[in-house]
């Protein structure tokens, strides 16, 4: 027998002690990959504007093609309440829908289930009786819907209030006139991407809300991205606020017509209805950033991507900045300048009434998205908020 000592263990002490060690390792790194890194710089810089009451509180994220570079949250998501603001807040994130409604229509193409050179008329008969205001015939396209180029006439808030289905605001949008000539000028139109999104419906065969759940944000593991918030949801969203002098004073998301978030009781605004969170965005920016590809799996073609974020307006006056063009539901920065400035030429993304931004940098392989809910900038495209954390997110390594 030999004299070296041998410790042997039982069946059992072997699997509970391999068990443990397991357990122990996943544990270790989970805990190495737990928040991403928080960039200083950007937290700074968006702190500053809690503190003077500019805004009561943000999310901002930084990501590559690898993945999520900072991801932070500073402030309050209710100030009443004395509630800070979390990384999982959610926002309505309004005018950031149109890049979404975008994307749905450029699927479709993909497929070859439509062109966006199509007349809108051959889906939506109603709008066959397009006129415009001298009484004459008014083609408008899909590519017009997407540009803001196709001068159809809004519907009053009465009207969108009524309506729970996009079906039900087609024939209002069909009586009225078209501003201009179909392509001659920039526009900013809320019932071309609500039409849009109802073409999408009809070629699909499923309703617009469906269609984007089981195909873009389910997929993409957008869990917190929709029109209608669950009741698990609503505590998680972020308090609206409007500055009053020197204070911030709560404000009404003014899409929902005094409903609530909850309630299913109308249409899904396809313009500017949905909630979401800063890393649900991201998820969405990502894939783009990708060229139409994330986590492995394709959803938009390569030529689709391209198409949809390159300026395809000519030399039309776009946007509430200077420098820019416009794409098939996404703003495209031509000239970087002012508030672009820390954006390289061909950026695109889009911004939301309440200060929401969102922005691709492909030449740098950058996604920047920053989560506000405030309501009465002068103009939310050129918030010095929204200035300041691009600015900050350019600079970070």
């Amino acid at each position: 027998m030999s004299r070296t000592t041998q410790i042997r263990f039982p069946v059992i002490g072997r699997t509970a002690l391999v068990t443990a060690v397991i357990v122990m390792i996943g544990m270790l790194v989970l805990a190495g990959a737990a928040e991403p890194k928080r960039i200083d710089g950007v937290s700074g810089a968006v702190r500053a504007f809690v503190e003077s009451k500019e805004i009561a509180g943000a999310v901002t994220l930084v990501a590559d093609g690898e993945g999520v570079l900072h991801l932070d949250a500073v402030g309050m998501a209710d100030v009443a309440g004395e509630k800070p603001m979390k990384a999982d807040a959610i926002f309505w994130i309004a005018s950031m829908t149109k890049p979404i409604t975008g994307a749905a229509v450029m699927m479709l193409q993909d497929e070859g289930k439509l062109s966006v050179d199509d007349p809108a008329a051959k889906y939506v008969p109603e709008l066959a009786a397009l006129k415009t205001r001298d009484g004459e015939k008014a083609t408008v396209t899909i590519r017009h819907l997407l540009t803001h180029t196709s001068g159809m006439g809004e519907i009053s808030a009465a009207e969108a209030r009524r309506a729970t289905t996009l079906a039900e605001i087609m024939p209002l949008y069909a009586e009225r006139p078209v501003g201009f000539e179909p392509g001659s000028k920039w526009q900013y139109c809320q019932s071309g991407i609500n039409t849009a999104a109802r073409i999408v419906e009809i070629v699909s065969g499923m309703s617009f809300v469906e269609f984007l759940d089981k195909r873009l944000f389910g997929p993409l593991g957008m869990t917190d991205t929709t029109f209608y918030l669950s009741q698990e949801q609503l505590p998680r969203l972020a308090k609206s606020y409007k500055r009053n002098g020197d204070a911030l004073e709560e404000a009404e998301i003014f899409i929902l017509y005094g409903k609530s978030p909850t309630t299913r009781d109308r249409f899904p605004a396809a313009n500017g209805g949905l909630f979401s969170t800063a890393a649900d965005y991201g998820r969405f920016c990502r894939m783009v950033l990708g060229g139409g590809e994330f986590d492995g799996r394709r959803y938009l073609s390569s030529e689709s991507v391209k198409l949809m974020t390159g300026a395809v307006t000519g030399d039309l006056k776009t946007g509430f900045t200077e420098g820019n063009g416009w794409g098939l539901g996404w703003c495209v920065v031509r000239k970087p300048q002012g508030v672009t400035e820390a954006l390289s030429p061909g950026s695109h993304g889009h911004g939301g009434a309440y200060g929401t931004q969102a922005w691709i940098d492909a030449e740098k392989k950058r996604v920047y998205v920053l989560m506000v809910q405030r309501a009465n900038f002068p103009n939310a495209d050129a918030s010095d908020v929204r200035r300041a954390f691009q600015a900050a997110a350019k600079e970070s390594k």
